[in-house]
């Protein structure tokens, strides 16, 4: 009887081994195996000692860049000062008035200007929600387990955004300074109050398909949502504060210098009071169109993404913050083309608003994006690269995180690097500015907007073709999102 108890754990064992090996399972002949395989040499002891006492991207640093890099570029776009989104993911939006920001620093001579990114984010916000059971209301009858369903209930009224975002909400409601409606800590720390709001809006939604499966008309359902915003406003005036309809501004006028006192020993002359305009009342919208005037529809978003077509014009489908609105849609070129847009813009001093993935080869502490900036295959003997277009097909090929590019160094008309001002305020980078190098900018940039004066005839033809449509779960097609590490 043991013999038979025996051999039938045996069989039992053989069996559970074949079973693991036809569906792929790590078996313990195979574990056995690396171990019988694997000697630790005196090479990858050093590597053990190294890193389990180390942060591993402090020993990959790649010195020879960092110490190369100069910080000084063939042609700068003048600015004054940095910006700082703090804990949020608001950095499309930072780098859309970051656009903005020098053409009225320099043509009011200001000292400097920030514009108020938590007026705009709270439009954001309330239109975000209005899309939110909009989409509710559209998918009312969707499956539970329907991705476009499951998709618009995870992304609901995050931070992320796209230039088109920029456009609809500046188009829609203006733009205020910053003292006319400063940061608050929700503001500037959005996870708590993104939480509680999408727990409010999935409440107002279980509302409406309550409604909906009794039979109401969209007309009624629609009613809902409007007594659920009401509680939105509410809510996003408690944290955010109520958004101005107009307000009173005045700026500091800069003071001439008399060069004949100039050199006069200091204090000889009582203080000169400060200048400053007149206030005038102004709207939001009326503020925008004498202070920036800028016409965001005369700019075009130009992709890279060689997993796709060269020459062809694509759109994000759902990629939009306001319902009623169009998807981001862009022109899909080659990375040179985009380079020589992207040196015309800047050496007519027009900053550009661009993506990038900000998650390879890039120093916060250093300032500096270029590849191979650390070094881990080096580091631990290993194989890792893979091409722009084969990190797409992974979900690890797209963009993040937006920022401004600011300048070009260039050598035989060709760039060698690029300067980026970022929003992550001026403790970090080189105060708040960084280096990328254009080998980066092959692999990493993924759009630039820019004005189409500067694009060829033929890219902007490329938009007169119907556009293929990319899923909303596409890589990248649901916002650009990238808080401050």
């Amino acid at each position: 009887m043991k013999l038979i108890i025996t051999l039938s754990a045996v069989a039992s064992t053989l069996i559970s081994m074949s079973s693991a090996q036809s569906t792929g399972a790590l078996t313990p002949e195979f574990l056995s195996d690396l171990r019988k395989g694997y000697e630790m040499k005196s090479e990858d002891l050093v590597r053990h000692n190294a890193v389990t006492n180390n942060e591993i991207n402090k020993l990959a640093l790649n010195r020879r860049i960092i110490s190369g890099e100069d910080g000084q570029f063939s042609h700068k776009i003048k600015t004054k000062g940095i910006t700082n989104q703090k804990s949020s993911g608001r950095c499309w939006m930072f780098a859309g008035f970051n656009v903005m920001r020098p053409k009225v620093i320099h043509e009011q001579g200001l000292d400097s200007f920030e514009f108020s990114t938590s007026y705009l984010q709270f439009w954001d916000k309330m239109e975000k929600s209005n899309l939110y059971l909009e989409d509710v209301i559209e998918l009312r009858k969707a499956d539970r387990l329907d991705r476009e369903w499951l998709l618009i209930n995870e992304w609901m009224v995050g931070d992320g955004g796209w230039w088109n975002y920029v456009v609809g909400l500046v188009s829609k409601y203006g733009v205020v300074p910053s003292p006319v409606m400063p940061e608050t800590h929700s503001s500037e720390n959005t996870r708590t109050m993104n939480l509680v709001l999408d727990r409010l809006l999935r409440a107002k939604a279980n509302g409406i398909l309550a409604a909906a499966k009794k039979g109401a008309s969209v007309e009624d359902l629609r009613k809902l949502k409007e007594k659920g915003l009401a509680d939105v406003y509410r809510f996003l005036v408690i944290n955010l504060g109520e958004p101005p309809k107009e307000f009173e501004w005045r700026y500091k006028v800069k003071a001439e210098k008399n060069e004949k006192e100039s050199g006069k020993q200091e204090g000889a002359f009582p203080p000169v009071a400060e200048e400053f305009t007149e206030w005038k009342t102004f709207t939001p919208q009326s503020f925008y169109r004498e202070f920036v005037g800028l016409d965001l529809n005369d700019f075009v978003c130009l992709y890279n993404d060689p997993s796709q077509e060269i020459g062809a014009h694509f759109r994000f489908d759902r990629a939009r913050n306001m319902a009623g609105a169009k998807d981001m849609n862009f022109a899909n070129i080659g990375i040179e083309e985009m380079k020589s847009t992207a040196i015309k813009s800047v050496l007519a001093n027009e900053p550009m608003w661009f993506a990038v993935n900000m998650g390879f080869d890039q120093s916060t502490e250093h300032g500096v994006m270029e590849v191979d900036l650390f070094d881990y295959e080096t580091l631990f003997d290993l194989e890792l690269d893979l091409t722009k277009a084969e990190r797409s097909r992974f979900g690890a090929g797209a963009s993040n995180h937006a920022m401004v590019l600011m300048g070009v160094d260039l050598k035989e008309a060709k760039p060698r690097k690029w300067l980026v001002e970022n929003s992550w305020g001026d403790d970090k980078g080189r105060k708040g500015k960084w280096t990328l190098y254009d080998g980066w900018f092959t692999e990493h940039v993924y759009t630039i907007i820019v004005n189409k004066k500067h694009v060829s005839p033929e890219t902007l033809a490329i938009f007169d073709k119907e556009a293929g449509v990319l899923p909303a779960w596409y890589p990248g097609a649901r916002g650009i999102q990238k808080a401050v590490d």
